[in-house]
């Protein structure tokens, strides 16, 4: 499967961020948007960087200030990125490797999409749905077909 059947089914929303806003504006559009991560960006379809709740933690806990900083002050500038057509399998691999949780979806060099972990495991989750339906349903096909004895 690939990203672009993953996210069709979630749709195309993006939250993005600029670079200046600060890291407490940041704070409160996760919390208000009930999101993990926001893509830094200042000027449209551009990745500037991505923010995460990881990244603002981290920050917190060596600057008590941080929240006043500029979301640029924390910002991850070297942004793992990746095509609507990429291997569904070898995005959740980049994930775990990189031990990283959302990952934009570029087309023409220009953001399209985010895909998240929680939509890597959604996915894999109906996947199994579907295989354990399959199966039950050939068991009692099968079933069915057996003569008695």
């Amino acid at each position: 499967m690939i990203i672009s059947e993953v996210l069709r089914k979630r749709g195309t929303s993006v939250v993005t961020v600029v670079s200046s806003a600060t890291v407490g504006d940041l704070l409160n559009l996760l919390v208000e948007r009930n999101i993990g991560c926001a893509v830094v960006s200042d000027t449209a379809g551009r990745i500037d960087g991505i923010v995460s709740e990881r990244d603002i933690v981290r920050h917190l806990a060596s600057d008590p200030a941080l929240l006043d900083h500029p979301v640029a002050t924390i910002m991850v500038t070297d942004v793992t990125t990746c095509l609507p057509g990429a291997d569904l399998e070898e995005v959740a691999r980049t994930m775990t490797e990189e031990r990283i949780r959302h990952i934009p979806v570029v087309e023409d060099g220009r953001l399209v999409n985010i895909v998240s972990i929680g939509d890597v495991v959604k996915n894999r989750l109906d996947q199994l749905q579907d295989e354990r339906d399959h199966l039950m349903n050939y068991v009692s096909t099968a079933e069915a077909l057996t003569p008695p004895r």
